[in-house]
C-alpha cells in the first residue's frame, strides 16, 4: 500500500481557512487528551479513598486509559477511509468529552474502569489526527513551525498535568479532573466543524467499514494489553519472579511478533501500516520518537518521586517545580520550529540528544537531599530544553518520502511509538531506582556494625545528643534509627543519580543512531523520495 501509494503525485491543494487557526484548533483538543494523560497521577490516592479502593487497584485508572489509548493510535488512517478525518476527529472528541463527564460521575471503580476504556479510545484518534491535518495543512517547508505547536501540546501537557491534578484534587475533589474536559471539548467540537475540511485526496469509502482487518485489531488488543500490565505491574508483583507476569511478556512477545507478520504478510487491508517501515528515514524516527517519549514521561515522573518522597514536597509542590520546565518549552519550542525550516531536522536532532547528555549528565551530578525548590524547578529546565528540538525534528523528519495521502498512518505510527516509549521507561526507570537502591543500601548496610569506627562515633554523638529528649533508655535506640533512616535516604538519593546518568547514556547512543537519517534540505520541501530499505 505505502509503495503504491508513493506513485500518486503530491497535490497543490490548501485549505481554505489561515493553517495557523486549523493548528491551533486541533492542538486545543489535543492537548486535552494528552493531559488526561499525566493529570490523574497524583489524585490515585484520593480516587482509591473516594470509591472504596485499594491504591493498587486505582492504577487501573491509568492503566485502562493507556491500553485503549494504544488500541486506537494506529487505527486512525482506516477509520478516516471509513468516515473521513474530519469526522472521525469530531466522533473522538465527542466520545472522549462525553467519557470525560461519565468518569466524573462514576460511583464506583468498576465504572471508572470502563469510562475511561471510552475516554482513552476516543482520545487514541486525537494525537494522530492532529498532527495529520496540521501535516496536510502546511506546506513540507513550514511544518517544523507547524509542529512546534503540536511538540508544545504533547510534552507541555504531560509536565502541567500533574500541577492541575493536584491542584483541582486539593481545592476541589478528583471528579474535576475529569469535568475540566467538557468545556473545551465542546469549544473544540463547534470550532473543528467551523475550520477544518479533508483534502481531496481523502475521500471516504463506506465500503472499507466491512474491510476491517479484524485479525490486526485483535492482535492489537491482546499485545498493547499485556505490555501495559507487564509494564505497570513488573515491579509489583516481582517481575519474572510471578507466574502472571511471565504470562504477560510471553502472551506480548507472541501477540506482537504475529502481529507484525500480519500486518505486513498476512492481509491486503492492514490496521496498521507496517510497510511504512520499508522507509528507512521512517523506522529510524520512530525509534528516536520512542526513545524521546520514554525520555520525557520518564523524567516527568522521576522528579515528583524524588521530590515527594525524599524532600518532602506536597503533590501540588512537587508539580510547581515541573511548571518552570513547562515555562521553557513555550520559549524554545518556536526556536526550534524556526531551525527545522532553515536547517536539516537530522543535524537539529543531534544537536537536541547532545542537549540531553548534557541536561541528565548534569542532574545526576547535582541532584541531592539538600537542593531547593528553586535549584529543583532549574533542574526540570534543563532536561526539558532539549525536548523541543529532537520532537519537532524527529515528527518532520518522519514525514520525508512519504506521499501525502499516507500522513494518517505517519501520524497514527509515529505518536503510537511514542506512547508506548514513555510506558516502557517508565516502568523501566521505576524498576531500575528500585533495584539501585537496594543495590547501594545493600553495600552501605554491611558498615552499620559495632566494629565500625565511624559508625560507633555517630552513634554516640547523636544519642548525646537525643537523650534530652528522648531520655537514657531510648537515645540510642532512636539515633540508630536515625542513621539507618539516613542511610536509606542517601541511597535512595543515589538510585536517582544513576538513573540520570542511564538516561544520559541512552541519549548518547541516540546521537549515534541519528546519523542514520538521511541529511535533507528543508529549503526543497523535503519533496525527493527516501529510498525503500
Amino acid at each position: 500500500m505505502a509503495a503504491a501509494a508513493a506513485a500518486v503525485p503530491m497535490t497543490a491543494w490548501k485549505p481554505k481557512t489561515n493553517p495557523w487557526v486549523i493548528a491551533a484548533t486541533v492542538a486545543m483538543a489535543a492537548f486535552m487528551e494528552v493531559l488526561d494523560t499525566s493529570i490523574a497521577n497524583v489524585a490515585l490516592p484520593y480516587i482509591a479513598g473516594g470509591l472504596g479502593a485499594s491504591r493498587d487497584e486505582s492504577t487501573w485508572v491509568l492503566t485502562t486509559y493507556l491500553v485503549a489509548n494504544a488500541v486506537v493510535l494506529p487505527m486512525g488512517g482506516w477509520a478516516s477511509s471509513v468516515i473521513g478525518r474530519k469526522n472521525f476527529f469530531m466522533m473522538c472528541l465527542l466520545i472522549f468529552t462525553g467519557a470525560s463527564f461519565l468518569c466524573g460521575l462514576a460511583p464506583s471503580l468498576g465504572l471508572l474502569l470502563f469510562f475511561r476504556v471510552v475516554q482513552g479510545a476516543g482520545g487514541g484518534g486525537l494525537q494522530p489526527m492532529a498532527q495529520a491535518i496540521m501535516a496536510d495543512s502546511f506546506e513540507p517547508s513550514k511544518r517544523g513551525l507547524a509542529f512546534s505547536l503540536y511538540g508544545l501540546v504533547a510534552v507541555l501537557a504531560p509536565s502541567i498535568g500533574p500541577t492541575i491534578g493536584g491542584w483541582l484534587t486539593d481545592n476541589y475533589t478528583w471528579h474535576w479532573i475529569f469535568y475540566i474536559n467538557i468545556p473545551i471539548g465542546i469549544a473544540a467540537l463547534f470550532l473543528v466543524q467551523m475550520v477544518v475540511e479533508d483534502p481531496p485526496y481523502l475521500k471516504p469509502d463506506r465500503k472499507n467499514f466491512w474491510r476491517i482487518d479484524y485479525i490486526g485489531v485483535i492482535l492489537l488488543v491482546i499485545s498493547m494489553g499485556s505490555l501495559e500490565i507487564f509494564m505497570d505491574k513488573g515491579e509489583e508483583w516481582d517481575w519474572f519472579g510471578s507466574h502472571w507476569i511471565r504470562f504477560y511478556a510471553i502472551t506480548f512477545a507472541i501477540s506482537f511478533l504475529t502481529l507484525i507478520w500480519w500486518e505486513v504478510w498476512g492481509t491486503k487491508r492492514p490496521i496498521m501500516e507496517m510497510r511504512l517501515y520499508r522507509y528507512k528515514n521512517f523506522a529510524v524516527c520512530s525509534f528516536l520518537m520512542l526513545m524521546t517519549g520514554g525520555i520525557l514521561n520518564a523524567a516527568t515522573v522521576l522528579q515528583p518521586q524524588f521530590t515527594q518522597q525524599l524532600l518532602g514536597y506536597t503533590a501540588t509542590i512537587a508539580g510547581l517545580a515541573l511548571s518552570w520546565g513547562g515555562l521553557m518549552l513555550i520559549v524554545v519550542m518556536p526556536m526550534a520550529g524556526i531551525a527545522v525550516s532553515r536547517f536539516p531536522a537530522r543535524n537539529i536532532i543531534v544537536f537536541g540528544f547532545v542537549l540531553f547528555v548534557l541536561g541528565y549528565g548534569y542532574s545526576a551530578l547535582r541532584v541531592n537531599l539538600g537542593m531547593s525548590f528553586g535549584f529543583a524547578s532549574w533542574l526540570r529546565i534543563v532536561q526539558v530544553a532539549a525536548i523541543p528540538f529532537v520532537f519537532i525534528s524527529v515528527t518532520t523528519a518522519a514525514y520525508f518520502g512519504i506521499p501525502r495521502e499516507l500522513n494518517n498512518q505517519v501520524a497514527g505510527l509515529i505518536n503510537f511509538a511514542r506512547n508506548i516509549g514513555g510506558s516502557i521507561l517508565i516502568s523501566l526507570t521505576n524498576a531500575f531506582v528500585t533495584e539501585s537502591a537496594a543495590f547501594h543500601q545493600a553495600n552501605l548496610l554491611q558498615y552499620l556494625h559495632p566494629g565500625n569506627g565511624v559508625y560507633q562515633q555517630r552513634l554516640q554523638s547523636m544519642t548525646s545528643a537525643l537523650t534530652g529528649h528522648l531520655g537514657p533508655s531510648n537515645a540510642q535506640g532512636g539515633a540508630a534509627l536515625r542513621i539507618y533512616n539516613s542511610l536509606l535516604a542517601q541511597t535512595s538519593a543515589q538510585a536517582y543519580v544513576d538513573v540520570y546518568f542511564a538516561l544520559a547514556a541512552a541519549s548518547a547512543i541516540m546521537v549515534l543512531l541519528t546519523f542514520l537519517l538521511d541529511k535533507n534540505n528543508p529549503r526543497e520541501g523535503a519533496k525527493s523520495e527516501i529510498a525503500v530499505h
